[in-house]
């Protein structure tokens, strides 16, 4: 009994000091008052949540920014870097492939097998509609196929500084592909700089003219970027069981850039609710504490 009940007390000490050190490591970055409106000042349900003032770099607000979870379709992210440093031709045609189909969670796409749709429409697809069978298909396209691929989203983290992160298919189906909300911020800052996907993944819809003249319309997952109350220049969702609601996003919120990155959401539109919570929570203490 004695035993239980000091491994009980050791371990609450231990999560106290763990909570103390975030905490600690929250304010050094941005001073304790501004730290303590971070920890008190919003309710969000995101399990992980970071935002960052890209402008000096500071943080605003944390949240679990450590912890390493599956991140579903915020991979396409890097999907798109890895497209777009490999310099292949964007008006390449793309034949889908019965290799493309999702046999993971059995996902439904209106790209049929034997559709040719060029690197480019594919890539604005897998950022803008999350298509997961582009996706796949830009991997499997690749020189090497989807296996060198993979192992140059890896690379291309270890580039970024990504650490904690790890990459194992180009479609974020996989429970095994995992990050951080501070990798993540890195990977959106990285992709932030490409004009391509900060066009693809605002746009609020496309559409596919084929070959043969039959069309396809598709619309954006993130319903904020037709929502003209936010300035938002690039956005993503993600979302499979083992992720929850993920969305990262690069907006301009009171006149600041920032970088929000929420993680593991749930209920079917808390990620939406907690990018309008930080955004209310941004303006009023812009307005509290004016410039000048």
């Amino acid at each position: 009994m004695g035993g239980r009940l000091l491994a009980w007390v050791t371990g609450c000490v231990l999560a106290a000091n763990a909570l103390a050190a975030q905490q600690a490591a929250i304010e050094q970055r941005l001073g304790p008052s501004i730290a303590a409106r971070a920890a008190g000042g919003l309710n969000l349900k995101s399990t992980s949540a970071l935002v960052l003032d890209q402008s000096g770099q500071r943080v605003l607000y944390a949240k679990n920014i450590d912890w390493v979870v599956p991140i579903a379709s915020i991979t396409k992210l890097m999907t798109a870097l890895v497209v777009l440093d490999s310099g292949l031709p964007l008006d390449e045609p793309i034949k889908i492939s019965n290799e493309d189909r999702d046999g993971l969670k059995g996902t439904r796409s209106r790209l049929t097998v034997g559709m040719s749709v060029s690197r480019d429409d594919l890539l604005r697809l897998a950022l803008m509609a999350s298509e997961n069978r582009a996706a796949a298909a830009l991997a499997r396209a690749h020189p090497g196929g989807t296996p060198a691929f993979v192992e140059a989203m890896n690379r291309k983290a270890a580039e970024l500084g990504m650490w904690s992160s790890r990459f194992v298919d180009g479609t974020g189906l996989s429970h095994g592909n995992v990050s951080n909300a501070q990798d993540l911020a890195r990977l959106v800052g990285a992709a932030h700089r490409h004009a391509l996907i900060r066009e693809y993944t605002t746009d609020s819809q496309y559409t596919v003219r084929l070959a043969n003249g039959r069309k396809m319309d598709f619309s954006n997952s993130n319903r904020l970027v037709r929502n003209a109350s936010w300035e938002i220049g690039l956005s993503k969702t993600g979302y499979i069981s083992e992720a929850g609601r993920c969305l990262v996003m690069q907006a301009n919120i009171a006149s600041t850039p920032v970088v929000i990155v929420l993680l593991d959401s749930y209920g079917h539109l808390s990620r939406l609710g907690d990018a309008n919570r930080i955004k209310k929570w941004m303006e009023s203490n812009s307005s509290q504490h004016p410039a000048g």
